[in-house]
């Protein structure tokens, strides 16, 4: 027989080199291959998300409900199963009364105000959604849209609403004592639903609201600027007040009738009778210029700057949540300029917002809480993720001053100029305004009031309102400002109060 070999001995041990080498380089390419499935996954996720050929993210965002926003514990929102690839549309109830509020959310055009500010809640992207958020990264999975509740009084937004009655203009209202936006209304309005989906009409409702010249989309109540006329003229009597420029507001003036404007020949008349050397209380309830405007210049720019600045003014990092518009008073003007911001002129400018945080900070005996519009945000369950969180307080003017201001704007709608905001069984304190605009003044004036109001037996004030007209019949001065938007403002109060 002939002699075996076999595999063994010396043979073998090439074949099982070359074994460990397979072992070792399929290892090594299997670990290649997890690293660059963990660099994409993982390092570069963010880029694939983001290409704008990469439609995962867009049906993921749109395969389940959009989370809802409430008014009174009760949605103002949906979502509608189209049973399309981007499966959910947002749908609105009463989508006019809160699109200043709620925004837009559009799978064509993105989001807008609540709906942006709040995104990362309602579409269930927000971390504290997560009960588990590692596992959510790595799945790349959506929890339920969580919801967003509201500071907003349901009977005063539609008071509001209904007040302006499609008329251009804006109100904003806010609870002095706590800083909650209570209402926040703008006309003409329009149904953010119309941009909800993405189909041709969406752009065609988009390119009509766009080329509307009344603004629909427009959020005056934040977002747009007007001269707030005379009822800037509470900053300005804080100001003399705390400033001791006045020190009894029943004392006369030195206030001449025409009043020349400083270093010009410009002379500043009004539209009540009497005005000249009157008392500020009086000039307060009858919104005589010439005092207001003198009183500005006797205060100077830097008292009166630092007074506008302490109720809000140039300040350009207000959000609620939502960015504001920062309304503005010039620290850079000559004394005739400076006269003319002092009656709401000139450079001066306001947001309605603005405006109801300066009657607000009257009624809070000198104190400015910070506006706030998102109550809590919750779990699709219910359960709280996040509340209000803190808000600062700041004191504006001395207490006594703010005691005084109260006295004067109960004055105006007691007897003065704003008796159309008077309310049975509560206190109510106002400011007319009228504010001329256009070049040469040639364009219809603005009607505002401001005020604020209170229960006869309450301590704390329980509203704070802002309402200006754009196409008020302001054609008597003053009396527009307690024609046009007094009334609107008087009802927006009874609904708060619960009259």
């Amino acid at each position: 027989m002939g002699e075996y070999t076999g595999m063994g001995g010396e043979g073998g041990r090439p074949m099982a080199r070359y074994i460990r080498h397979a072992c070792a380089f399929c290892t090594l390419l299997l670990a290649a291959l997890l690293v660059n499935a963990a660099r994409v996954q993982l390092v570069q996720a963010g880029d694939y998300t983001g290409n704008p050929a990469n439609r995962r993210a867009a049906i993921a965002r749109y395969q389940q409900p959009r989370g809802d926003i409430l008014v009174g514990g009760k949605p103002v929102t949906g979502s509608v199963d189209t049973h399309e690839q981007l499966r959910y549309e947002r749908s609105y109830q009463d989508g006019p009364l809160y699109a200043p509020v709620t925004g837009f959310a559009s799978q064509s055009y993105g989001t807008t105000f609540l709906e942006h500010a709040e995104d990362g809640v309602l579409s269930g992207t927000d971390p504290m959604l997560a009960p588990l958020p590692l596992w959510n990264d790595l799945t790349r999975s959506l929890d339920p849209g969580g919801n967003v509740v509201t500071t907003l009084d349901r009977a005063a937004q539609e008071a509001a609403y209904r007040g302006l009655g499609g008329r251009k203009g804006a109100v904003a209202a806010i609870d002095p004592s706590t800083g909650r936006i209570l209402a926040l209304v703008t006309s003409p309005s329009y149904d953010p639903a119309q941009l909800s989906g993405n189909a041709e009409s969406v752009a065609s409702a988009w390119a009509r609201l766009n080329g509307d010249p009344d603004k629909p989309m427009l959020n005056r109540a934040v977002r747009q600027t007007y001269p707030p006329g005379s009822t800037f003229k509470v900053v300005t009597a804080a100001a003399a007040l705390d400033a001791g420029v006045v020190t009894d507001p029943d004392a006369r003036t030195d206030s001449p009738d025409p009043y020349r404007l400083p270093g010009t020949r410009t002379r500043l008349t009004n539209e009540a009778d009497g005005c000249a050397d009157t008392s500020l209380r009086d000039a307060f309830e009858w919104s005589c210029n010439t005092v207001f405007a003198k009183l500005g210049v006797d205060v100077g720019v830097r008292d009166m700057t630092a007074m506008a600045e302490a109720f809000g003014f140039n300040d350009d990092e207000v959000r609620v949540p939502f960015p504001v518009a920062p309304s503005t008073f010039d620290p850079h003007v000559d004394k005739a300029q400076l006269a003319l911001s002092s009656i709401g002129q000139y450079n001066t400018r306001a947001t309605p917002l603005q405006m109801a945080m300066v009657a607000a900070a009257v009624a809070d005996d000198g104190r400015l809480r910070t506006p706030y519009l998102v109550e809590r945000t919750t779990r699709h369950d219910g359960e709280t993720v996040s509340g209000s969180g803190t808000h600062p307080v700041r004191q504006v003017m001395r207490p006594y001053t703010a005691e005084q201001l109260k006295e004067l704007m109960t004055g105006v709608v007691r007897e003065g100029t704003g008796t159309q905001a008077a309310i049975p069984g509560a206190v109510v304190g106002g400011k007319t305004g009228t504010a001329q605009h256009g070049v040469g003044n040639t364009g219809l004036p603005y009607a505002w009031f401001v005020s604020w109001a209170r229960d006869q037996d309450a301590v704390e004030p329980a509203v704070a309102v802002a309402v200006v007209v754009e196409d008020a019949s302001a054609d008597r001065g003053e009396i527009s400002g307690g024609g046009d938007a007094a009334p609107i403002a008087r009802d927006v109060m009874r609904a708060v109060l619960g009259r």
